[in-house]
């Protein structure tokens, strides 16, 4: 089912199964999304790619599934255009990415049925870098953050102003990006937590890791998720 930010505004969205494909508009440019909506959803979690990847990455895709079973609204989208995406430099313009999601998480908050919703990010990668400062942009009305494999140290300036409670999870073979998380969590100053998965590198492709995310995640957004003020 596909549906334009336009058309989606004016109606409700409804519970389904069945994942909806939306266009959203966001400052001239049009950024293709996939909206899923379990019953009775406690919340909606925002992703947030890494550079290279979008609404199609299987792994984010997987985790957004398992959310949705545990009763978590989903939304994955291009943080770029495609031509946008070819271009290497604005891959990892953390900047213009961080502005994005503020974009789609204002667009969101506008929807009827989920603006009430408890929002929340989940940032894979570089992604992590978006995630965190577009969540010091809106304080508290961002319940949560988890980062996965992520790069908090490219946001290194805005962590201490971060008032969501935020999560950390990397692999343990992940060495270089566990160095880099540790030297960012120092600079956290919210609820954080930095969980090491054992046994697991940057992708978290081996066996059960990715599961492991999944229930780590799942557990920080329902401790941490709160009615939006």
């Amino acid at each position: 089912m596909k549906i334009s930010g336009k058309n989606l505004r004016r109606r409700i969205v409804r519970a389904t199964n069945v994942p909806t494909h939306i266009s959203i508009p966001i400052g001239g440019k049009t950024l293709k999304g996939i909206l899923s909506v379990p019953d009775n959803p406690v919340g909606i979690v925002l992703f947030s790619h890494g550079s290279g990847s979008g609404r199609l990455s299987p792994r984010n895709n997987y985790v957004a599934n398992l959310l949705k079973k545990n009763g978590l609204a989903t939304l994955l989208f291009d943080l770029l255009t495609a031509d946008e995406d070819q271009n290497y430099y604005m891959r990892f313009n953390i900047d213009l990415l961080s502005t994005r999601l503020i974009a789609a998480t204002r667009w969101i908050m506008e929807l009827e049925s989920l603006k009430n919703l408890p929002i929340s990010y989940f940032g894979a990668s570089t992604g992590a870098a978006s995630a965190l400062k577009a969540a010091t942009f809106f304080g508290y009305r961002v319940s949560a953050v988890v980062s996965r494999g992520g790069r908090p140290d490219m946001a290194m300036e805005v962590l201490p102003f971060v008032q969501a409670p935020t999560l950390l999870i990397v692999g343990e073979l992940d060495s270089t990006v566990l160095d880099l998380n540790r030297k960012a969590y120092v600079r956290l100053n919210c609820t954080k937590k930095l969980e090491i998965v054992p046994g697991a590198s940057h992708l978290f492709g081996e066996t059960g890791k990715l599961d492991a995310v999944v229930t780590l995640a799942r557990n920080w957004y329902t401790e941490h998720m709160n009615p939006n003020p």
